[in-house]
């Protein structure tokens, strides 16, 4: 037996992880957990799905990470995000098993935040530099939530935005292309930015197409193509979103006000996309969410 494999041989499964003392409930964007993990030769994670964003950044050693589009060879410095909803696995070498750190994010504004990023299911790797503030930042979230402050949900908010800052930066520099792609980017980013600022209107995807001049089975195909939803899935989970927070932090609004604040006119169509989207009535999730907040305060 050789160094290196009696080596192997006696490396244990090191795993630790840190999860946000405050409780997540529909916030905009909200760290979930953060960890570290040597793992031993061939470490296997799914095929599986998860339902929030899981950044890895590897430290050392290598292993294949494979979506339901591509395989990818990964080792130190690389970074890839896994999507939610998408199907999953990774392994580590059998002879360099690789070391990473991750961190989970969520919330209603993370699907915007990630396509800023330049990362999609179809891009989801990227390789850092030597000065990567990565490593240090997801270190910083376990460590933080690992003290239970509930000042640590903040503190992690503003590591996250420092991760994907220069995961932006990066990718940006790799992928900035000339001609249709780049256009297409910025005529995406163009059109969620319009949805954010006009959500509260009773604005329609049509209305929107007349605004950025372009044709609406165009920017149909352009936006799923970069999001994985279509621009009148992307606006009713916005709204739907947004009605939540009214619901929650606005008591004294009625259903048919919180609809009409999210640019929903019809009261019955918001209570059945509602009911959709969040498998229950907006009345019946106002009366649960008030529930937990009382029994939280008890």
């Amino acid at each position: 037996m050789t160094i290196t494999q009696e080596r192997l041989s006696q490396m244990e499964h090191t795993y630790s992880v840190g999860s946000n003392p405050v409780y997540y409930d529909k916030q905009n964007l909200h760290v979930l957990f953060a960890g570290q993990s040597q793992t031993i030769p061939m470490h296997q994670a799914g095929p599986k799905i998860y339902d929030y964003y899981l950044l890895h950044f590897i430290e050392s050693g290598s292993g294949v990470f494979r979506t339901e589009h591509h395989q990818y060879a990964l080792g130190k410095g690389d970074c890839f995000l896994i999507h939610p909803g998408q199907l999953v696995s990774y392994v580590s070498d059998k002879d360099q098993p690789w070391c990473y750190r991750w961190a989970a994010f969520t919330g209603s504004e993370t699907d915007s935040l990630v396509l800023q990023t330049g990362f999609t299911p179809q891009k989801p790797v990227v390789t850092t530099t030597g000065d990567s503030v990565i490593p240090g930042a997801l270190s910083s979230i376990m460590q933080a939530f690992k003290a239970n402050k509930e000042s640590a949900h903040l503190t992690s908010l503003g590591y996250l935005y420092l991760i994907v800052g220069e995961a932006a930066d990066l990718l940006s520099s790799f992928s900035r292309l000339p001609g249709a792609e780049s256009q297409v980017k910025r005529t995406v980013k163009q059109m969620i930015h319009y949805m954010a600022s006009q959500y509260a209107h009773p604005v329609s995807i049509e209305q929107m197409c007349d605004t950025l001049g372009y044709n609406r089975a165009y920017l149909s195909r352009v936006f799923k193509q970069e999001t994985g939803l279509s621009p009148v899935t992307y606006l009713l989970k916005l709204r739907i979103e947004k009605s939540r927070q009214l619901l929650r932090e606005r008591p004294e609004l009625s259903v048919e006000q919180v609809a009409a604040s999210v640019g929903l006119t019809d009261a019955l169509y918001f209570s059945r996309q509602f009911k959709r989207f969040c498998a229950q009535s907006p009345t019946a999730y106002r009366l649960t969410t008030t529930r937990h907040v009382k029994k939280t305060n008890q």
